[in-house]
């Protein structure tokens, strides 16, 4: 059976200007994998309302699913969830049940329910809420396009919130041999090795450390007895 894929969308300036480092990624990565859904394409766009319309739209049509990360807030520059309804030619206003979910949140903290705040509730039409536990200003998804906050602490509330919904295949499994030659050295065997198991995913992922060179070698697949045999051998090859 062959995996649902996924794509994320991270958006906001201020990821691309280095001002802020960008955890969700980190993230959405280990959780999809343990979902069985392949995480298979991450863009980064700016706060620019053509460009995220054109990567939702290319994005959506290319993977089972795509989550989005950042510009869901209360401020101008806030602009995803237009951006959203703009991709699928979907009406967006204030939501009635968006809307009581901010109303009751406020009320509790003794806060207005502002105008700007109010720009939380704005939800394109045909869209179901994503819980936030957190903040309550809830994400939405729309079509296959799940949106979602970009502070880490709501995002990975709200990946909680919607991957249980979401029907995934197989997870990923791992192993790591850690072998303490140069790259140059271990290629011809390790590229052998690949060669032989074409069902497997080989990585080889170098280090240093105090003048010491090495490498941590990586074999991924979903059949859990083909990677332990597959790992015996690797070991072998490398003892």
């Amino acid at each position: 059976m062959t995996n649902p894929t996924a794509a994320m969308l991270v958006i906001g300036d201020e990821i691309l200007s280095g001002r802020t480092r960008d955890a969700n990624m980190y993230h959405l990565a280990g959780q999809l994998t343990e979902a069985g859904i392949d995480l298979t394409e991450v863009r980064v766009v700016s706060d620019d309302a053509a460009a995220i319309v054109a990567a939702v739209k290319a994005l959506s049509g290319s993977h089972t699913h795509v989550f989005t990360s950042g510009g869901i807030g209360p401020t101008h520059d806030d602009i995803t969830a237009d951006c959203i309804a703009a991709a699928f030619d979907a009406h967006i206003d204030v939501r009635g049940d968006a809307r009581a979910l901010l109303q009751a949140h406020y009320d509790k903290s003794g806060q207005e329910l502002n105008s700007a705040r109010l720009r939380m509730a704005r939800i394109p039409d045909g869209a179901t809420l994503i819980d936030n536990p957190v903040s309550i200003a809830p994400g939405f998804s729309l079509q296959n396009v799940h949106v979602m906050a970009g502070v880490p602490s709501v995002f990975q509330a709200m990946v909680a919130s919607i991957l249980p919904t979401l029907t995934g295949g197989e997870p990923l499994l791992s192993q790591t041999l850690r072998v303490v030659r140069g790259e140059g050295d271990i290629a011809g065997p390790l590229g052998e090795f690949a060669s032989r198991h074409p069902d497997l995913s080989v990585g080889s992922y170098p280090f240093q450390k105090d003048g010491v060179y090495g490498a941590n070698l990586v074999v991924r697949g979903k059949d859990a007895g083909a990677l332990d045999a597959a790992m015996a051998e690797l070991t072998q090859v490398f003892a």
